[in-house]
């Protein structure tokens, strides 16, 4: 695991408006205490079976801020919803559908980023930059629904290169569509994206060191 001296010295160095969301999915509520401990109050978890016992066993610190980064099931919408501050993986309108009706239901306003494919990757879901931005006034309509920015991950094997232009084509369509964040970068890739325009950087590894299960 980082080192508190490691910790703050990567904060520190992080340019004005990116942000750092732990990826805490595989590590132990010891860890995430550790790095609360230090400051950090973003975390993120992308297994909901796994994250609830964290969430309860972590209760008694308020100030951390839960986002939801995996694969969304329509049936886990709702605990995710009554769990999570933000949700990074809203990746078709029936989800989107579903949330906002959920929403309603619960009198919540969660704050949603957009899973936008920007290359083919049979690994990984999300709308077509494309499509979604042809579609976007009727999603943005969808009641109780706060959307804040767009997530996307590059696939596997591309060069750095590729990576930097897949990036900085998603923030292209954050500008395009008035929203203020994107989600993107993680351990492999973070400088790219962060040169890119990255908001938040989902960072796991670099932060906990190697999973505990």
């Amino acid at each position: 695991m980082i080192t508190p001296a490691e910790f703050r010295k990567f904060k520190n160095n992080l340019p004005q408006g990116v942000n750092l969301l732990a990826v805490s999915k595989g590590h132990s509520v010891k860890s995430i205490r550790n790095l609360a401990s230090l400051g950090q109050v973003h975390f993120g978890e992308s297994r909901l079976q796994e994250a609830l016992p964290k969430l309860d066993q972590l209760s008694d610190l308020e100030n951390l801020r839960w986002h939801f980064i995996g694969h969304l099931q329509s049936n886990k919408v709702r605990t995710v919803l009554r769990s999570f501050s933000v949700i990074h993986s809203v990746d078709s309108y029936n989800l989107a559908e579903r949330i906002s009706r959920i929403a309603v239901e619960e009198d919540l306003f969660p704050d949603l980023m957009c899973q936008v494919k920007f290359r083919d990757d049979p690994n990984k879901g999300g709308f077509d930059s494309e499509e979604l931005f042809e579609n976007w006034t009727h999603l943005a309509r969808l009641p109780n629904l706060n959307f804040i920015g767009l997530m996307t991950i590059a696939p596997k094997g591309l060069s750095v290169k590729d990576r930097m232009t897949l990036f900085i084509e998603c923030k292209d369509l954050v500008d395009q569509l008035g929203l203020s964040h994107c989600s993107m970068g993680m351990s492999s890739d973070w400088e790219e994206a962060m040169a890119a325009g990255s908001t938040w950087l989902r960072l796991g590894s670099i932060l906990f060191g190697e999973k505990a299960n």
